[in-house]
């Protein structure tokens, strides 16, 4: 019987280009024969064939592939890896793909596009970050930042040698720095140009030469579905977005026209790909804040969720993870409402697999829709509405963590703002008091003594 080893893609191609005289076509694999190290051009046609004709459009990721990918497959990972995928004779279960080779079937497809080119696919908002484990991704989330002039956490900004890193304790700061992907909710214009909003009540805006602040602390992706981007009209909800996009930092929820408000970034990490996409639901009585229009910058709004549903739906076709970030609830209220549990149910019927919400300016409960984890409200991170200093309050971070064997893990990290500084609640009495009293709020959850929040 001979052994036979598979070619590397790059050999494959290089033996094409040189001529090689065995006939190719989309169907034929190289590989060496270990005895005598001669490269055959090999015939993949019927297991190809058998593959396609049994693949269900879930198992393909719902992506075009045809033999081209399963040559380019084959040639990468090897004729064990497609061997994997034959010996179950079934077709339609995605993970198949992870299984043989380590990736899953939408970053291979992503791969793919990437090396050979021979398909279209837009890579413009995909993102592969550096990782501090490699069979893991970790997403971090904050609640409500404002770094808008004229109230109190900013005048004692102002204050601070080092900016806004020095409104956070050592060892959050580090946490936020360190993370793999920290995920800040911007709650303000950065514009100086515009007039404030007649008759709003509260209006936000910071100079946009501040962004150096947001990216001192590691921000690596904001969230503008919000209702305070829009506070100097749709000038300064542009120039936001050009701050953003001249300092290349990420934004979701938010577009100078509604496509772009309907953007969803990827992440690709531990064979995984993971979106991001985000909307609010405020204001439910008002319309300060304009939704995006093919002409007009605005924000993308879930009051009515049918459009940020179809937003999710479309993530999820071209993801393995889905986490909608919404801002929604009712301010200073700290019990969830039907509104909100009426959207979470809408998300999570579209494909979320993580909810994560802000807006209410303070901690809500967190609940299973089903398996689907919901921090309601994340509350005011690093935020004051007045020159006046805000009472000390807890708030915390949400870490979703996705590893590469399909698991996912929840935490809740608990922290308190005082006095213009946020920290981390590390003593272990502080943090359980906290962790009780998130669970005194929800019904379905439970939190560890080190933050993982699980389904009761």
């Amino acid at each position: 019987m001979k052994r036979w080893r598979w070619v590397p893609w790059v050999l494959m191609v290089s033996i094409a280009l040189c001529g090689c005289q065995e006939e190719t076509s989309d169907a034929t694999v190289s590989l060496v024969d270990e005895t005598t190290n001669e490269v055959h051009i090999v015939d993949m046609q019927k297991e190809f064939s058998e593959i396609l004709d049994g693949a269900t459009a879930e198992f393909i990721g719902h992506h075009p592939i045809d033999e081209a990918f399963l040559s380019w497959y084959t040639n990468i990972y090897g004729i064990s890896a497609l061997e994997s995928l034959i010996s179950a004779h079934s077709y339609n279960d995605p993970e198949a793909w992870y299984n043989s080779c380590g990736n899953s079937i939408h970053v291979l497809w992503y791969q793919y596009c990437k090396a050979t080119g021979l398909q279209y696919y837009d890579f413009a908002n995909i993102y592969e970050p550096t990782t501090k484990q490699q069979d893991a991704v970790t997403f971090t989330f904050t609640g409500d930042v404002s770094l808008a002039e004229g109230v109190a956490t900013r005048n004692f900004m102002d204050r601070q040698e080092h900016g806004l890193v020095d409104c956070f304790s050592d060892d959050l700061l580090d946490k936020m720095q360190s993370s793999d992907v920290l995920v800040v909710n911007n709650e303000f214009a950065f514009t100086n140009r515009g007039e404030p909003l007649i008759g709003k009540t509260f209006t936000f805006r910071a100079d946009p030469s501040l962004v150096k602040e947001l990216t001192a602390i590691g921000t690596d992706v904001v969230t503008l579905g919000n209702n305070h981007v829009w506070d100097y009209g749709e000038i300064g909800m542009r120039d936001t977005i050009s701050t953003f996009r001249d300092n290349n930092i990420p934004f979701i929820g938010a577009g100078n026209n509604l496509e772009e408000a309907k953007k969803i970034i990827y992440y690709v990490a531990g064979g995984r790909k993971i979106a991001l996409v985000d909307a609010t639901q405020i204001e439910r009585n008002y319309d300060y804040t304009k939704e995006a229009t093919d002409l007009r910058a605005g924000v993308l709004k879930c009051l009515h969720p049918e459009l940020f549903c179809e937003v999710i739906s479309k993530a999820k076709r071209n993801a393995d993870y889905v986490i909608a970030i919404v801002h929604w609830g009712t301010e200073g209220n700290a019990m969830y409402g039907q509104d909100q549990i009426h959207l979470a149910h809408a998300f999570t019927n579209a494909g979320a697999d993580v909810i994560i919400g802000g807006h209410t300016h303070c901690l809500q409960g967190i609940e299973f829709v089903d398996d689907v984890p919901v921090y309601y409200s994340l509350g005011n991170f690093w935020f004051s509405t007045t020159s006046n200093m805000p009472p000390t309050h807890d708030t915390g971070l949400a870490d979703v963590t996705i590893y590469s064997d399909g698991n996912m893990e929840f935490r809740f990290v608990p922290c308190e703002f005082s006095l213009g500084v946020t920290s981390l609640i590390s003593d272990k009495s502080g943090s359980n008091a906290l962790y009780k009293y998130i669970e005194s709020i929800s019904t379905t959850i439970k939190i560890s003594e080190d933050g993982v929040v699980t389904k009761k």
